[in-house]
């Protein structure tokens, strides 16, 4: 009896610990000029890869910042993109 009360107090105890570590200052948020900024980068990022890649590739859920470097540099040359291109669609590949 004793063993079932110490884990359910166990139990009842874990939500007070994730409580707690919750941050104590809410999070500031970006200026909206960012949030646009990277949207347009996104949505620019987003023409280059369906004009360029989407014929043969499928639109990814997001890679890695390494991962993405190395794609975009593979389809800048495969595809001749332009340097503005090019960091665009790394921008897509990894928001």
């Amino acid at each position: 009896m004793t063993r079932i009360r110490a884990h359910v107090m166990c139990l009842l105890m874990l939500p007070l610990g994730a409580v707690a570590q919750s941050p104590a200052a809410p999070l500031q948020a970006r200026p909206a000029a960012v949030k646009t900024s990277t949207r347009q980068r996104i949505s620019e990022g987003q023409r280059v890869f369906e004009q360029n890649c989407s014929r043969c590739h499928a639109a990814p859920d997001g890679f890695s910042p390494r991962i993405a470097g190395t794609v975009a540099r593979h389809m800048r040359v495969r595809a001749s993109l332009s340097e503005q291109d090019h960091e665009a669609l790394r921008k897509f590949l990894h928001p």
